[in-house]
């Protein structure tokens, strides 16, 4: 499956984005799907998952409260609204998707200035 992330951009403290993964494959709700970034000179970090079917969600306690996955299986589109940004929250958010092997996208950079 090919992922294709996008609606990273600069950001003032305290505002908001909404990104998007957009997948090629045709049985999309078959896949687990999430998010993850990366911030500089760190590891990639796990921000957010949504089951299959969307009825399940995990968020990291860094995120939660402030960013809200969801998932249109109609659009085969995945989407992460971000609010409340903070300076921490800056790096490369890339989309993730899981079914019986581990799928990325090529990131979008999301930069919170202070």
């Amino acid at each position: 499956v090919q992922l294709q992330a996008s609606g990273g951009g600069l950001v003032q403290t305290g505002g908001s984005l909404s990104l998007s993964c957009a997948a090629s494959e045709r049985t999309f709700s078959s896949y687990f799907m999430g998010w993850f970034r990366q911030a500089p000179g760190k590891e990639r970090e796990f921000v957010a998952s949504i089951s299959g079917g969307g009825g399940t969600t995990r968020y990291s306690n860094s995120v939660k409260g402030r960013f809200t996955i969801s998932r249109d299986n109609a659009k085969n589109i995945i989407y992460l609204q971000i609010d409340s940004l903070k300076p921490e929250d800056t790096g490369v958010y890339y989309c993730w998707a899981l079914w019986r092997l581990n799928y990325w996208g090529q990131g979008t950079l999301v930069t919170v200035s202070s």
